[in-house]
């Protein structure tokens, strides 16, 4: 158990938390306005798993290796003694007592509309109770948070990998890059974020370095239309994103994903050459692993790192609900890490109607036949989000 609660206080509850928006541990807080809250007592807890599959198989990024095409995963589901049931994407991460210790509680004790998830509970129980509320007061997510943003908001493809490398028996070369970009075109994206960093581990450096400029210029020429965003996950230096950005000339970019692991003295540099050189509206955008929140807020409050990255689910809802205030008064984007899981991208369309200040959400295209994904359109480029309660998806076992 010590374990674990260092590992939530690490990830998602730690000190850099209390400084977002101060708060008390409550219980019944929501009072008279929200009855219905204080009826609904949780009387079972489960833990699934279910089944999904990308359109296509996924091959390596800067770091790691082939990422196949069919998965498996966790959910969470709750059930109150009043009818209701809510659920949402779980974590093996979570240990058996945090998450029945819900079991035989009032919904109220967990959650409000106003403040979120009670503070010493772990981010992994966040989403599922934020359906679970949402389906109680038959309101979607976002209307309850306060409906603050736009209810349509642009959306990438994260999917293009170093697609010329597959299969590894017979490498298929640069012409599948291109089918799978006009997949994700069909699909309705208007912006691909284009991996990087195959001088890190698949290339000799100067020809993988070589071989990224050849190929975001191939998708600029080829899709002119469309927007590009970059990602070497950590694989670059300094030098290596000057050089880079140096090679593919005037072609814009939204962002610069994770160029180096994030750290000042570099970020500061880049910033500087990118804004002399021709960059200066295309954003850096970092903290997506294991951030050093601090100094990532320091970046931000100094105009170096521009987008703030952390995972939804991991970073927590309700943490990036406290958040956004300060990343908007730093003038700090945000876009929440969702690869992987569609589920998780369709929680970000709610934090964007709600908070705003999601400059674009990362598109996981996902299918399953334990899931009905719900009322999320993609039209000319951006997402719709759900008017259906809770988050507004159905699980079909």
């Amino acid at each position: 158990m010590m374990e674990r609660r260092k590992f939530i206080q690490s990830t998602a509850l730690g000190t850099g938390f209390a400084c977002l928006s101060p708060w008390n541990v409550f219980a019944g807080i929501n009072g008279e306005k929200y009855p219905e809250l204080k009826k609904h007592k949780i009387a079972k807890v489960e833990k699934l798993k279910y089944d999904y599959h990308w359109p296509r198989h996924v091959g390596k990024n800067a770091r790691k290796g082939t990422h196949g095409q069919y998965h498996r995963s966790e959910v969470f589901r709750l059930y109150t003694d009043q009818g209701a049931m809510g659920w949402a994407l779980g974590d093996s991460r979570i240990d058996d007592e945090e998450l029945f210790q819900l079991q035989g509680k009032l919904v109220s004790e967990f959650i409000s509309p106003e403040k979120g998830l009670r503070q010493d509970l772990s981010p992994f129980v966040d989403l599922v109770l934020h359906d679970l509320m949402g389906v109680i007061l038959n309101k979607p997510v976002y209307q309850l948070l306060g409906a603050k943003g736009t209810k349509n908001t642009p959306i990438y493809s994260g999917m293009i990998y170093f697609d010329e490398l597959e299969p590894e028996d017979k490498p298929a070369g640069m012409d599948k890059i291109l089918e799978n970009c006009q997949w994700d075109i069909d699909y309705g994206y208007r912006q691909l974020k284009v991996k990087i960093g195959r001088s890190g581990k698949w290339y000799p450096h100067d020809a993988g370095l070589k071989k990224d400029i050849e190929v975001v210029k191939l998708i600029h020429k080829t899709f002119p239309d469309i927007e590009l965003l970059v990602d070497s996950n950590d694989e670059y230096t300094l030098q290596d994103t000057i050089d880079f950005l140096k090679g593919i000339g005037d072609i814009p970019l939204l962002w610069v994903e994770e160029p180096f692991r994030e750290n000042y003295e570099d970020g500061k540099k880049l910033r500087q050459w990118m804004d002399k050189n021709g960059f200066e509206k295309t954003l850096y955008a970092d903290g997506e692993a294991h951030p050093d929140h601090d100094l990532c807020m320091k970046m931000g409050k100094e105009g170096i790192m521009n987008a703030y990255l952390p995972d939804i689910r991991s970073f927590g809802f309700t943490r990036w609900r406290n958040l956004m205030p300060q990343l908007k008064e730093y003038n700090m984007l945000a876009s929440p890490h969702a690869w992987g899981n569609r589920l998780k991208t369709h929680y970000i369309v709610h934090l964007a109607a709600a908070c705003g200040n999601v400059v674009t959400i990362e598109g996981v295209t996902c299918i399953s036949d334990d899931i009905d994904y719900g009322d999320y359109k993609i039209k000319d480029g951006k997402i719709l989000v759900s008017e259906e309660p809770g988050f507004g998806m159905k699980l079909l076992k």
